[in-house]
């Protein structure tokens, strides 16, 4: 159910206390209710959500096609689901102005979430990212707005370089650069997502070179969660790949009722119909 606003400051607490913890920690990324479900009962300790996932399961490409209403509607809907905190991906904040970009992290608020994700890449290929300082100042509204509202909203400020840059070097430098600076203006947590070939050295530099909590995500070529821990990185997420292995099996699932004309992997799940309803009675 959607939290009161006594209940939303003490989840806005544990999440930001998660992020400093010994230990890093799992955020895995719900695409619906069901997904958050089944992720809060495996024991996770908070949700993210993901926009790509979001977007797919509405039947549009991801980068912000969805309109911030759709985004923010799935995002409540995962939020009742739950007992623990949620941080919803809010993509560049859908808009261009600051003014635009507060008033959609008021929306992840209005709909109980505590935290976002807001990220620096532009969408355009002719200026792929924005200006640094500009997005300093996003961040600094956002966060005014969050304490005037009295609640800690747990911002993960997502730099793009090394999905945009090509130059190795020029990556993690301007990676570095611009976690440090919206690390200074009030992010809590910097997410630098990669195309699957950011290294160990590279996250050790990360983590050592910026001041502030990490986030990476998981990926084929990624170090496993004991080694990222050891390196210190204190945030992990999955993005959308748990909604695109999920579809994966149902697109085999389709090639075999099609080609076979039998139902075996089907009837191999073991969640029953029981189970669903169970989960979602109030």
């Amino acid at each position: 159910m959607i939290k009161d606003q006594t209940q939303q400051k003490q989840l806005a607490e544990v999440f930001l206390a998660l992020h400093h913890s010994n230990e890093l920690f799992i955020l895995p990324n719900a695409w619906d209710g069901m997904s958050a479900k089944i992720f809060e009962l495996e024991g996770f300790k908070a949700i993210g959500t993901t926009s790509a996932g979001v977007a797919a399961t509405l039947g549009y490409p991801d980068g912000e096609k969805i309109t911030l209403e759709e985004n923010i509607h799935v995002s409540e809907r995962i939020v009742r689901c739950c007992c623990v905190p949620v941080s919803v991906d809010m993509e560049a904040g859908y808009g261009e102005t600051i003014n635009e970009v507060v008033k959609s992290a008021q929306a992840v608020i209005n709909c109980g979430a505590v935290g976002l994700n807001l990220e620096d890449s532009t969408g355009n290929p002719d200026h792929p990212m924005y200006d640094q300082l500009l997005q300093c100042e996003k961040i600094i509204a956002i966060r005014e707005m969050a304490n005037s509202r009295a609640i800690h909203l747990c911002i993960n400020a997502r730099t793009d370089s090394f999905l945009i840059e090509t130059d190795p070097e020029a990556k993690l430098k301007d990676a570095i650069v611009r976690g440090n600076l919206y690390r200074e203006a009030g992010a809590d947590c910097i997410f630098v997502p990669d195309m699957g070939n950011l290294n160990k050295m590279e996250i050790e530099t990360l983590v050592k070179e910026i001041n502030a909590p990490i986030n990476v995500i998981a990926g084929p070529t990624t170090p496993p969660i004991s080694v990222l821990n050891e390196i210190g990185v204190s945030r992990v997420s999955l993005g959308p790949r748990p909604m695109r292995a999920i579809y994966s099996v149902l697109k085999k699932m389709s090639q075999e009722l099609k080609a076979a004309g039998t139902y075996e992997c089907m009837c191999e799940s073991s969640i029953t119909y029981g189970d669903v309803n169970g989960w979602f009675k109030k």
